[in-house]
């Protein structure tokens, strides 16, 4: 059975960063080009960060990549913070690249929710068991971008072996609510949406958030963050205000354009993590990059 540690439970009620993977001119992985996002977060005290994560475009990645990604990120952040890595897809993938996760040295997987329109519940449940064996002993964070299962059933997933807590990313606060007082009290509820839906998952007990816009901007992040555990909402809701245009973009075009509003503004910021890959929307419109512009040097950020 996974055992989780203070320091990584205290670690996910934080700032969850969600790392691009940048592509070069030729469409290969460029592991490195992410350094100066990674030193950025760091210093920022961002407090884990995630590779393979949906705005590291897992579904576009082949396998062998993912695992590239993941063994390189470990390798860069020699554990100043922990790395989380995302496995997903067939439960064979899952499986392999839990394993691999495991002899990495990453500190947890999370696991994406399987996307095939014939998942039944007791099917996912058993998706996960089988991942959680593959593990080797790392905690499992679920990762939920639909509630359909209803909360009976992601209640029962929190209670396989090594799941440690859930990535709730599903615009629906009040059962959240209803699965948190189901669940036992030592699992770790996050909010799955980013900053704007932060304070709203907050308010109803869950901790930290994950974040995109840590590779552009790691410092508001954590001053948010910092706002919400002051119970100062207001404050949190001007600094989210300010940055809520950067989100908007992200979610246009069926959310097609949510990690080209994050590679757009790197290459804004002169940091180019390249394209993002089909079916993804390359590039933004040029509405799209004037708004994402102005945004930034509103911000002061370029």
């Amino acid at each position: 059975m996974a055992v989780i540690s203070p320091a990584l439970r205290q670690a996910l009620t934080g700032i969850s960063g969600i790392l691009v993977s940048p592509f070069d001119a030729e469409d290969r992985i460029q592991p490195d080009w992410l350094d100066p996002i990674i030193e950025r977060a760091v210093n920022a005290e961002v407090d884990l960060l995630v590779v393979n994560g949906n705005t590291g475009e897992f579904y576009s990645l082949q396998a062998s990549e993912a695992e590239q990604m993941m063994e390189a990120v470990v390798q860069k952040i020699d554990r100043r913070v922990p790395v989380i890595n995302g496995v997903g897809r067939s439960v064979g993938e899952a499986c392999s690249l839990a394993r691999a996760a495991a002899r990495a040295g990453v500190d947890a997987i999370m696991v994406h929710q399987p996307p095939d329109p014939f998942a039944a519940p007791r099917g996912v449940l058993e998706y996960v068991r089988r991942v959680a064996d593959a593990a080797d002993g790392l905690p499992l964070m679920l990762y939920l971008r639909n509630d359909a299962m209803g909360v009976e059933n992601i209640v029962r997933l929190t209670e396989i072996p090594g799941v440690a807590g859930v990535k709730w990313a599903t615009p629906a606060p009040m059962k959240l609510a209803q699965a948190m007082r189901a669940a036992a009290p030592d699992i770790v509820w996050v909010c799955g949406l980013a900053e704007t839906w932060a304070p709203a998952m907050y308010a109803v007990g869950a901790q930290g958030f994950t974040s995109g816009l840590i590779n552009i901007w790691p410092e508001r992040s954590v001053e948010i963050l910092r706002s919400l555990r002051a119970s100062n909402y207001s404050e949190a809701m001007r600094l989210i205000g300010e940055v809520e245009e950067f989100e908007a973009i992200r979610a246009e075009e069926l959310n097609g354009t949510n990690v080209s509003g994050v590679k757009a503004a790197l290459q804004l910021l002169g940091n180019d993590c390249g394209p993002a890959r089909p079916p993804a929307a390359w590039p933004l419109t040029a509405s799209q990059q004037q708004r994402m512009e102005a945004l930034l040097r509103r911000l002061d950020v370029i």
